[in-house]
């Protein structure tokens, strides 16, 4: 008997994944069944069981395989001296991100931003999903916090300021544009690149003519 290969097998599990997260996107996670999964990915039980054994499962594989990617695209930028300007970092991982999960499209739109909402939702009701989600934040976050480790070393950031509010306030800027696409479609990741580029390029307001400052 032939042996599967193992790019057999990942691309076996990367079908049931993309077919089970169409699914969430579309109709939600308690309103999807397995055999709506199923019937997505034209795939037997035994076939889909052979990797995950129910839902739990596979929301948990999405959301690790998403944080993971996200992971692992900062800590390679935490190791260059110095990392990239944040808004070529972010708009670089998130339009990855986006491009990989492209050809998941619910009612004509993106599924992923509208996925990610669903994700937020079950966090609130299931606590081992929400533990997979804290790590995998807790991951990201630890990634950023050495990225303005290296800004600050290189003098590119001030040094007062704790890297771990940085950290969390990209990771809300990027999860905020996720939400916004989700609530009221979708935008290029060009529109989060530029607005970051702006913000970070402010400096002291200039003063006005009778020294007080302006704004």
């Amino acid at each position: 008997m032939a042996r599967v290969s193992q790019e057999h097998l990942d691309a076996r599990r990367r079908q049931i994944l993309d077919g089970a997260a169409l699914c969430f996107a579309r109709n939600g996670f308690h309103a999807t069944s397995m055999q709506d999964v199923l019937k997505e990915v034209g795939l037997s039980a035994g076939a889909v069981y052979r990797y995950f054994s129910g839902k739990e499962e596979l929301i948990g594989a999405i959301v690790g395989d998403v944080l993971g990617s996200v992971r692992e695209a900062f800590e390679e930028a935490a190791r260059e001296s110095p990392p990239p300007p944040p808004d070529e970092l972010v708009a670089a991982v998130l339009g990855r991100t986006l491009a990989a999960r492209e050809s998941l499209v619910v009612d004509g739109r993106p599924a992923f931003p509208r996925l990610v909402v669903q994700v937020w939702t079950e966090t609130q009701r299931n606590e081992e999903l929400a533990a997979v989600l804290r790590e995998g934040y807790g991951s990201v976050r630890a990634a950023w916090g050495r990225i303005v480790e290296g800004y600050q070393e290189a003098g590119l950031m001030r040094a007062d300021v704790t890297p771990d509010h940085v950290a969390r306030t990209m990771i809300a800027a990027v999860l905020g544009f996720i939400a916004q696409q989700s609530l009221f479609g979708p935008a290029p990741v060009e529109v989060l690149r530029d607005g970051l580029r702006a913000l970070t390029s402010m400096r002291d307001a200039p003063a006005a003519a009778d020294g007080s400052q302006l704004g």
